[in-house]
């Protein structure tokens, strides 16, 4: 800002002498002063770009006293950011004009001729106002749909593999090391990134959450580093990106390894420089984030510098954290299954029922080829189903072939092609995909020919 307080102030009036005095009086107070005869050229000039204070005059026409084109254009500039802060500027005495311009939406007035000391001092105070109006708004954006939810699911896990991995959580989480976490789809990747940031010293601030995977190529400088205003034909107007939200917090990145290979870069120099440029800015944003990161991808993948460069991935992992899958687990299962029983007994008021020692074996011996996330949606849909009298393995859907041979409960059979209806077809092909490709839910949605935020649409209308 080269010193000065504010960047930009804006001022429209006829008179040129009114504007050369109002440019040098401002001069040490904005870093740019835009001064224009007309509100339109005014208005145009300022199309991309949002000034801290817009002074502008009440009457343009000759003879005109009625302030009508002033509150025209007060109004235009209101209705294209309604938090703009304007200051009108009246003839001597022209008290009525300033009332009707603060009903109108005006923040202050001055009057002609001015005193300069007056001036100066609502000018400051006004662009004083818009500096708070985006802080506040700025923090509204971070408190609101980039912050991660709450989960629901508390951290399970007695076993040996599960408690190897609290042992990095506990070391790790105290610590601003960036994180990644590796592990098959549905073992909980995301639970332990909310645990680091639970235990971490950034724990009261906000965890933003990026599900790289669902972000359009085309939206990823706008989602992840932001957007000015006007610079592109959607901004209408600015919006803080995903690092910038997680500033002072903890940065989830979701699904890392489906980050294509040239966007890989942007997001490197980003957490390299710690800081980032909005799409249309001219001045980067500092940030402080601790970066979470995790990745369904194996070894053999991350490692391979045609798929995931090898800096980034330097830079992420400084502890790695791999999560086994449930069948690694089983001695977890038990626990889970009880766990997620009496949360949806409780969800849909439904009365607890045992689980008998068979059926707990049965499904302590599944595979669970969806990990703890197929476990949960199998709780829940046996909830739902189940009769009055104690759960079936049938009721989570772990039939005798499943339990053979564990993959026969995805095999489709005769009935499910005959199945006309296009809802329950639908979901056929849904179930099959996913038991196929090992609840991997890119791999699903390639081979359904979706994306992968379409395909979680899609599980969530047929509630698997």
């Amino acid at each position: 800002m080269n010193g000065r307080p504010f960047d930009l102030a804006l001022v429209i009036d006829d008179d040129p002498d009114i504007l050369f005095a109002a440019r040098l009086l401002l001069r040490d107070v904005f870093a740019e002063v835009i001064t224009s005869e007309t509100p339109a050229d005014g208005f145009a000039a300022t199309a991309s770009r949002a000034p801290d204070v817009i002074l502008l005059d009440a009457n343009f026409a000759r003879g005109a006293t009625n302030a009508a084109e002033g509150f025209e254009w007060l109004g235009r500039f209101l209705a294209r950011d309604p938090d703009a802060v304007v200051v009108m500027i009246t003839a001597h005495g022209g008290v009525q004009v300033a009332v009707e311009a603060m009903k109108r939406g005006a923040t202050d007035f001055v009057s002609k001729p001015w005193a300069n000391e007056r001036l100066l001092a609502t000018v400051r105070t006004a662009a004083a106002l818009r500096q708070s109006r985006r802080q506040v708004s700025t923090e509204r954006q971070k408190a609101s749909t980039l912050a991660a939810p709450p989960g629901e699911t508390p951290f399970i896990g007695r076993s040996a593999a599960m408690r190897r991995v609290l042992s990095l959580i506990e070391r790790a989480a105290p610590t601003d090391a960036n994180v990644l976490i590796l592990g098959e789809n549905g073992t909980g990747k995301e639970l332990v990134a909310r645990e680091i940031h639970r235990r971490s010293r950034r724990a009261d601030r906000v965890m933003v959450s990026v599900d790289l995977g669902a972000v359009a190529e085309s939206l990823f400088d706008s989602e992840l580093f932001g957007h000015v205003k006007g610079a592109f034909t959607d901004a209408r107007a600015d919006r803080v990106g995903r690092l910038e939200a997680a500033d002072g917090g903890t940065l989830f990145l979701d699904e890392i390894g489906n980050l294509p290979l040239h966007l890989q870069p942007k997001l490197l120099t980003a957490l390299e420089q710690r800081r980032v440029t909005p799409v249309g800015a001219n001045r980067p944003v500092p940030i402080d984030v601790r970066v979470v990161a995790a990745t369904n991808l194996g070894a053999a993948a991350l490692t391979d510098p045609a798929r995931f460069r090898p800096d980034l991935l330097f830079r992420l992992n400084t502890v790695e954290i791999e999560l086994p899958p449930l069948r690694a687990r089983r001695d977890d299962i038990p626990a889970l299954v009880d766990h997620y029983l009496a949360f949806y007994a409780r969800k849909y008021d439904r009365p607890p029922r045992p689980v008998p020692g068979d059926v707990m074996a049965a499904l302590t011996d599944y595979d669970w080829p969806g990990n703890v996330r197929a476990l949960r949606h199998a709780a829940e849909r046996a909830v739902i189903l189940a009769g009055d009298g104690p759960f079936t393995a049938e009721d989570f859907s772990i039939g005798r072939s499943a339990l053979a041979g564990g993959t026969a409960a995805a095999a489709a059979t005769a009935a499910d092609y005959e199945d006309l209806n296009l809802e329950r077809a639908e979901r056929q092909m849904i179930v099959r995909a996913l038991a196929k490709h090992g609840y991997n839910i890119s791999l699903a949605a390639a081979e359904l020919g979706l994306t992968r935020a379409s395909l979680y649409r899609r599980m969530e209308k047929h509630g698997l």
